[in-house]
């Protein structure tokens, strides 16, 4: 008897499907959670920092710890999506959509989005857009709370001692690895069990 094999593309939890094309479904979803991340930027920046920015003012990059929020998008967006420039994408439109809600930061919020999001990027990239296990995840976590670390002690932090600036970036590259990396699979692991990302990549690989 004549074995008949399947045509849809084999996928396993940690590896992506072998299609990187964009579907509607995929910038409809890359979308709706830049917007739900717009929000989280927002009451990160205007509830969250000015308390923690205020505890912190003996040692201020210390706040450095808290940074992780504000690149839950980025890896968000590769992990659920799982298609090139899907974490830029996630990253840049949130960061866009804060600065309209408003924040004291202003619209550099645009420019740190592009550099957040080009970090965690550059990491689902080198994978070839195919593994997307815990591991990956936090490195892309990591990598994008690194390049945060050096752009705002290039914007915001100029002035400090450069020891300060190091201990920053430091902080916040562990913050990302955390937040934006480890929970943020947690939380895609999650969603994937209730089988709501059942039409995205993510759901296929998760089955």
């Amino acid at each position: 008897m004549t074995q008949v094999r399947s045509t849809t593309a084999r996928t396993s939890p940690g590896r992506g499907p072998r299609t990187q094309s964009w579907r509607v479904v995929d910038i409809v979803v890359a979308a709706v959670l830049a917007a739900v991340c717009a929000v989280i930027f927002w009451m990160w920046s205007n509830l969250l920092y000015p308390v923690v920015s205020t505890s912190a003012v003996a040692y201020p990059p210390s706040a450095g710890l808290i940074s992780g929020g504000w690149l839950v998008a980025g890896t968000l967006g590769a992990l659920i999506i799982r298609k090139p420039g899907a974490a830029l994408f996630c990253e840049l439109l949130a960061a866009v959509l804060e600065g309209f809600l408003g924040t004291h930061f202003g619209w550099t919020v645009v420019i740190s989005g592009l550099v957040q999001g080009l970090g965690v990027e550059l990491v689902f990239l080198l994978t070839g857009y195919r593994r997307f296990g815990l591991l990956v995840a936090t490195l892309g976590g990591a990598v994008s709370g690194l390049f945060l670390g050096v752009s705002e002690d290039i914007m915001y932090n100029y002035e400090w001692a450069a020891d300060q600036k190091v201990v920053y970036a430091a902080l916040t590259t562990i913050s990302g690895a955390v937040i934006a990396g480890a929970l943020m699979w947690f939380v895609v692991r999650a969603l994937q069990a209730t089988g709501v990302l059942g039409a995205l990549a993510s759901g296929a690989a998760r089955r």
